[in-house]
């Protein structure tokens, strides 16, 4: 992370439950795990007022820490008697090793406890995406990385995911609800689809986008017909300065035309491979379209990414979709360790110290 993106992280850090909009139905219990409503209930009547030390931690390495803000605001929201709470965390954007506490919050069970399957999940999803994303733009060496995670997850993940995203340095993204928490707005130009409706012809799909948005520039999408050189000099030479870049979305089931009658056997042709992307650069540049940028898209990982740019693939772009919602990436756990100013929780779970915690003040 730049010197930039880490005077950005400062200015979001502890964002408040204004910002985070919530189900109402979490205050009556409908997301908590059930077991939890039942030792609320068997605490309330039988063992109230007791103090304890919920503590919050994952076992994987190099972690980007996401959602530190949002849980704080859920027990801000659905938390009772908040004054007699003590809460310390990191924050959003610091990476974490495993083992490491990034949460305590120390009170009486039953003004919190039942929020601890909700916490875990708001933990591990979005440090899942803040840490894929973290990974992707990493492995981009500087380069721009687009979220078009906007289709590999139910939708009602658009917002989360893409905070988490911003939290780990995105800034394009393709849809408003994932810019919705940090102000940003849904990037695009055109699908597939406008050049099935021009009956597979690029140019007219081209024509028809600046007319009707004549103030944007121009990404043509340049593999409908799995000819991507040809298509992209035809719009480049069409459309000039006018056209900004080209993206390029290639199945990784398909081998484009531009490799018909060439040796192919020192690489795997399929999708958008690095030797399509030097093909495609050097025939735009000795034609004249130098300032025509390329995106890629379809199937990038960190790993695909890192190979690209090892080889100095000359792409501009990289669209990034499925890979960052990943959500296997870490998981979050939470253990009672104190219970009234004394150690106490269950074997091998014991109080991790931390000097890096803060505390948090509503």
């Amino acid at each position: 992370m730049n010197e930039i993106q880490l005077k950005e992280q400062k200015l979001i850090k502890r964002l408040t439950n204004k910002t985070f909009k919530f189900d109402e139905r979490i205050a009556s219990g409908f997301y908590a795990a059930n077991y939890f409503l039942k030792v609320n209930r068997i605490i309330k009547e039988n063992l109230p007022s007791q103090s304890v030390t919920m503590q919050f931690f994952q076992r994987k390495d190099d972690i980007m820490l996401c959602g530190i803000d949002e849980s704080i605001a859920l027990v801000k929201e659905f938390g009772k008697n908040l004054e007699n709470l003590e809460i310390s965390a990191l924050n959003d954007g610091d990476i974490i090793s495993s083992g490491e506490p990034v949460l305590k919050i120390k009170g009486s069970y039953e003004n919190f406890g039942y929020l601890e399957n909700i916490i875990d999940a708001t933990l591990s999803r979005r440090s899942c995406v803040a840490t894929n994303t973290m990974k992707a733009i990493k492995a981009a060496n500087t380069k721009t990385v687009f979220s078009m995670a906007d289709r590999a997850d139910d939708i009602s993940t658009q917002i989360g995911d893409g905070y988490a995203s911003y939290v780990a340095g995105i800034r394009k993204i393709s849809t408003d609800a994932q810019g919705l928490w940090w102000g940003g707005k849904g990037f695009g130009t055109m699908p597939h689809a406008l050049i099935q409706m021009c009956g597979g012809d690029i140019l007219k799909a081209c024509e028809i986008y600046t007319k009707t948005f004549p103030n944007d520039q121009l990404t043509a999408l340049v593999d409908y017909n799995n000819d991507v050189v040809v298509d992209a000099i035809k719009v480049a030479k069409t459309f000039g300065k006018r056209l900004g870049a080209v993206r390029v979305d290639t199945s990784k089931n398909l081998i484009d035309k531009y490799f018909l009658n060439k040796d192919t056997s020192g690489f795997d042709p399929h999708g958008v491979c690095k030797e399509l992307i030097f093909a495609l650069r050097e025939n735009l540049d000795k034609n004249g379209h130098t300032h025509v940028k390329i995106v890629v898209s379809s199937g990038f990982t960190p790993e695909k990414i890192a190979e690209f740019e090892a080889y100095g693939t000359p792409v501009d772009i990289y669209g990034v979709g499925a890979y960052l919602t990943k959500n296997d990436t870490c998981s979050f756990t939470a253990d009672l360790v104190e219970l009234n100013g004394k150690p106490q929780a269950k074997f091998g779970r014991g109080e991790i110290g931390s000097d890096r915690l803060e505390l948090v003040k509503f």
